[in-house]
């Protein structure tokens, strides 16, 4: 099987990537965590820091400060 002799350059790889892109658009279902919001399927809900239930990561404090 023939190799390349020479090394490609960044931009005729790029150039060959320019045509790979994202064809469909994201399943989004109903989020069971915030009833009345949609989600993307396997992320994790930035709103809550829930993912299937589970509390995936803690939210920061969020502080008022009155004006």
């Amino acid at each position: 099987m023939p190799n390349p002799k020479r090394r490609h350059s960044n931009q005729r790889t790029r150039k060959r990537r320019t045509h790979y892109k994202l064809t469909h658009t994201p399943a989004i279902f109903a989020s069971t965590e915030t009833p009345g919001e949609f989600a993307v399927m396997h992320q994790v809900d930035r709103s809550t820091g829930r993912y299937r239930g589970r509390q995936v990561f803690a939210l920061p404090a969020q502080t008022e400060e009155g004006a």
